[in-house]
């Protein structure tokens, strides 16, 4: 939790955030933008270079297709209207493992503008707006050891160097931590489900700087802004959001002035530190990128890509509550990934009850997974498993005592549902007289609760139910237990 700087509460309430994100999401194509090198991660060092992504004299870019693809893609998923003409430029500033000493990206003509997101907040849904999504090139990667001892040294790799990247810049729309968790949550599901990218945040193929300003409640003109760069966790970027925030709210309420500024985020110590002044944008002195022609993405191209775009995710939630009568908040996890979402539609279209399919994956998977540390698409029981269990429950061929034992059997042993009840196959008792004998037995072996339930206190059934139960080992068929039960002390 980020160590927040000492403000009252009276102070923060004289004061809003106002929150933007840069999001920069690696494409997932082969080659890099500008040339034919791989973008496989973890290669060893400057092993997937050339001149073109070496920055070599003479050396000429030449545009990836698939990257341009998969950026549309991007843009028309988060509803932004694709410019049929957008320029690359060049974006010139000098860092070590920027070998060129400029980056080519796009400035005032992107490839996309006008986008938004829809998010769920504390008082209900809220669109953020997204400026605009260009393309552009990957840095290289600098490596530091020694810090911060006086034996340091620097390295660099630049097999990152010239990975497609597109940006994302949302409009100034986000209110608070919480909201900017919230977008960066939707917007990562809305990218995987594209599939242009596996945002790793541990690999670097999602990364996010903040922008964030405070100024008194009501007031229109915004207030001076920091950026906080490099921070490799939604969780982090909220703490550190926080923390900005009162930290900006301390230094006006104390009489100064805060400063434009980029800041890191030590997640250790739950603080920001300055890192640089912050550029602007003619501090990089753009200008359009000479060795590149202006981008055309015609209307048969979008077109085109249009088609290849998948259901996407708020849509899929929708269609699955009116198709299977699910809850929102079921269907809220089992569309956290287009594959489980794949899975569980294709288990409930073969389930009995759908529903019950779902009640399942909530109540018995999720907290079994949670436990483990497990995320559910490690979870050894399969939907298809899922499914077949709830059938089993749904026909009285197994109890819901015997379906917890079946699920922890299939944990322990780490496999699949059908496999595990195959080689147990416990069987229900649904025999009348063989579930009769054991609730005479245990009627007998409790006289006192039977004068109780026969004195008023009619709550006490649960108590037989449980004891037939246990002494069935959990196989007697429930509905038939409580059926005979009532009969019996009612006789």
């Amino acid at each position: 939790m980020a160590t927040t700087p000492d403000t009252s509460l009276a102070a923060r309430a004289r004061y809003e955030p106002v929150i933007g994100l840069e999001v920069h999401v690696q494409l997932l194509t082969a080659s890099k933008i500008f040339c034919s090198c791989s973008t496989r991660f973890g290669d060893p060092p400057n092993t997937n270079v050339c001149p073109v992504c070496l920055g070599l004299p003479g050396a000429l870019p030449v545009l990836n297709r698939k990257a341009v693809e998969f950026a549309v893609r991007a843009a028309m998923a988060l509803n932004c209207r694709v410019n049929e003409t957008s320029i690359f430029a060049r974006k010139n500033y000098f860092y070590p493992d920027l070998p060129k000493g400029y980056q080519i990206s796009q400035y005032d003509k992107p490839l996309a503008e006008f986008g938004w997101i829809e998010i769920t907040t504390g008082t209900g849904r809220k669109k953020i707006g997204i400026t605009r999504l260009h393309l552009e090139e990957d840095a290289g990667k600098s490596l530091h050891e020694g810090f911060p001892d006086s034996d340091q040294t620097t390295a660099i790799d630049l097999n990152r160097s010239g990975v497609p990247l597109i940006e994302i810049v949302s409009e100034p729309d986000i209110a608070s931590p919480d909201e900017a968790y919230e977008y960066l949550t939707r917007l990562k599901e809305i990218i995987l489900y594209t599939g242009v990218s596996d945002c790793n945040m541990e690999e670097g193929s999602l990364r996010c700087d903040a922008n964030v300003s405070v100024r008194p409640r009501g007031q229109k003109e915004f207030g001076t802004k920091t950026e906080v760069k490099n921070v490799n966790s939604f969780r982090f970027i909220r703490e550190a959001l926080e923390y900005e925030i009162e930290r900006h709210i301390g230094v006006i309420e104390s009489g100064g002035k805060i400063t434009q500024e980029t800041r890191l985020y030590n997640a250790n110590e739950g603080k920001t530190y300055g890192m640089r002044s912050k550029e602007q944008a003619h501090d990089y002195r753009y200008f359009p990128e000479p060795d590149l022609l202006p981008l055309v993405v015609d209307e048969k191209w979008q077109a085109e890509i249009r088609r290849m775009l998948p259901e996407l995710p708020e849509a899929r939630r929708k269609r699955m509550v009116a198709d299977y009568g699910i809850t929102e908040y079921d269907v809220q996890v089992l569309t956290s990934t287009q594959a489980l979402a794949d899975q569980f539609e294709a288990a409930a279209k073969a389930a009995k009850n759908p529903k019950r399919v779902a009640n399942l994956v909530q109540s018995e998977l999720m907290g079994r997974l949670k436990a483990r540390g497990l995320e559910i698409e490690q979870s050894p029981i399969s939907m298809k498993g899922v499914a077949m269990s709830a059938d089993l429950v749904e026909s009285g061929a197994i109890s819901g005592k015997m379906l917890k034992d079946l699920y922890d059997l299939c944990f322990e042993r780490g496999q699949d549902f059908p496999a595990v009840y195959e080689k147990e196959k416990p069987q229900q008792i649904t025999d009348t007289s063989a579930i009769e004998k054991i609730i005479n037995e245990v009627i007998a072996a409790n006289p006192k609760q039977l004068e109780q339930y026969r004195g008023g206190k009619k709550t006490v059934i649960g108590f037989f139910v449980g004891q037939v139960m246990k002494a069935s080992r959990g196989q007697a068929n429930p509905q038939l237990v409580n059926e005979l039960l009532a009969k019996k002390l009612e006789s």
